[in-house]
C-alpha cells in the first residue's frame, strides 16, 4: 500500500466556543516519505497532528477519518490508540520538557515507556537505548539517563526523544516544531539528526515548522496551511520553485531570508545543504 496514512475530511473545532479551527482537510502521507506542514503561528498545523495522534485537549473534537495502514483510528478507543502510540505512531513534540516526568530521570521515563511495547529485559532496553543516544551523539548516555529533565538542554531532550524513536522504531514520526525552543547551533544538529533518521529507518514522517530552510532540507512533500485550511501541497521542489498561492510565495520569500541568515552562520550554504 502507497499510502501509510490518509486523513479524509479533517474537521476539528473548539466544543465550548464552537470555533472550527480545521474546517475540512485531507492529505496523506505515502510509505517512506516526510511530509512538512508549513505556516505561521496559528494556522493550524500542531492540532492537526495532535488529531492524527488523538491527542488534543479534552475540549477540542473532531471528525473524519484517519486510515492509518488501512485501519481508522478514528474508531479506537482510548485504550486501543495507547497501544499504537510510540510503537507505530511516534510524535516527537516542540518542548522536550513537556515530553517528560519531572519528577523522575529520563532513564526511568524510556524503560517504563518501552516496558509497554515489548518484553525486552531491562538489560536489553538499556543496551539499546544505550546505542541509541550514542547514534544520536549523546555523550555519557547512562549518566544522561540518571538526569532529571530540567536537568538537560533543550538540544538534549529532543536529541533523546529521537533516541526512543530509534529504539521504537514507529511506521511513522510526528515532529511537531522540533526545532523552535533550540538555539541556532542545536538546531542545526537535531535537523541532521532526524535526517540520519530518515536514512537509517526509511520509516515516514510529518515534520511540521515554520522554518522553511528546514522543510527544504528534510521534506519530500510541502503541504501550506492558513488559517485552518490547506491553500497548497505539493513536492518540495514544486513548492520552493513554483509555488501557486500568493501564500505559498509570501512565505517562500520572507523564510528563505531569514535561513539564509542560518546558512551563513553555520559555514555557507555548502555545508547548509548537505
Amino acid at each position: 500500500m502507497d499510502h501509510l496514512l490518509e486523513v479524509s475530511n479533517l474537521k476539528i473545532w473548539d466544543s465550548s466556543t464552537g470555533k472550527v479551527i480545521v474546517p475540512n482537510s485531507s492529505f496523506h502521507v505515502k510509505q517512506g516519505s516526510c511530509l512538512a506542514i508549513v505556516g505561521e503561528s496559528g494556522s493550524g498545523k500542531s492540532v492537526t497532528c495532535k488529531a492524527v495522534m488523538k491527542l488534543n485537549k479534552a475540549g477540542i473534537r473532531q471528525a473524519g477519518d484517519i486510515l492509518f495502514k488501512g485501519e481508522n483510528l478514528s474508531d479506537l478507543s482510548e485504550k486501543d490508540m495507547r497501544k499504537k502510540r510510540g510503537k507505530q505512531l511516534c510524535m516527537i513534540l516542540q518542548n522536550g520538557m513537556r515530553a517528560f516526568d519531572p519528577s523522575c530521570v529520563v532513564g526511568t521515563h524510556f524503560l517504563q515507556m518501552l516496558a509497554v511495547h515489548f518484553d525486552w529485559s531491562r538489560d536489553e532496553m538499556t543496551t539499546k537505548l544505550k546505542h541509541a543516544m550514542e547514534c544520536v551523539m549523546l555523550k555519557e548516555p547512562l549518566a544522561v539517563m540518571n538526569q532529571y529533565p530540567h536537568q538537560l538542554s533543550g538540544g538534549m531532550l529532543q536529541r533523546l526523544m529521537i533516541a526512543l524513536a530509534i529504539v521504537l522504531e514507529p511506521d511513522i514520526i510526528i515532529a511537531d516544531e522540533p526545532t523552535t525552543a533550540l538555539d541556532t547551533i542545536s538546531q542545526y544538529e537535531v535537523v541532521e539528526q532526524f535526517i540520519r533518521l530518515r536514512e537509517r529507518m526509511g520509516c515516514s514522517m510529518i515534520f511540521v515548522s515554520h522554518d522553511l530552510g528546514v522543510v527544504k532540507k528534510i521534506a519530500d512533500e510541502v503541504l501550506v496551511m492558513k488559517d485552518g485550511i490547506i491553500v497548497e501541497k505539493g513536492t518540495t521542489r514544486a513548492i520552493f520553485s513554483g509555488a501557486q498561492h500568493e501564500y505559498t510565495r509570501y512565505l517562500v520569500s520572507t523564510k528563505l531570508a531569514l535561513s539564509h541568515h542560518f546558512e551563513q552562520i553555520m559555514g555557507g550554504v555548502s555545508v547548509a545543504e548537505r
